[in-house]
């Protein structure tokens, strides 16, 4: 293969996508996570209102990818969330720090008007595979 040539793998695990994407796709050395929502992957639904419980599912739903693809928190490069409401940023900071241990990856934290199926919270990563 020529150093041009990428291998992409698309990854289907954790919950299924509620559109036209792919959950996860490696290529380049990186694992590129589509932004999650808190969907119970045996639900197929948002189980509650709870931001604590929406963060904690969407961590859940990252790791569990990011299991898949042979990596962990301590790989993540960068990570985006969306909020719908920033006065829950001290709640999920508390939960994201528990869940990512010493892993310090950039991040971007975004207050936005909506979120897929009413979703108070949404994380997408990058990561090294």
């Amino acid at each position: 293969m020529s150093e041009n040539q990428q291998t992409i793998e698309r990854i289907n695990v954790g919950p299924k996508a509620i559109g036209p994407y792919s959950p996860a796709i490696k290529a380049g050395g990186f694992i590129f996570i589509s932004g999650q929502i808190p969907i119970n992957p045996e639900s197929g639904k948002i189980d509650s209102p709870s931001i604590e419980w929406q963060t904690s599912q969407v961590l859940n739903n990252l790791r569990t990818i990011l299991s898949e693809c042979g990596s962990n928190f301590n790989r993540v490069v960068s990570a985006t969330i969306y909020l719908q409401d920033l006065a829950d940023f001290a709640v999920i900071n508390s939960i994201y720090e528990k869940a990512l241990g010493d892993a310090r990856p950039t991040r971007a934290t975004i207050q936005v008007a909506a979120l897929p199926l009413g979703a108070k919270i949404e994380i997408s990563m990058i990561a090294l595979s």
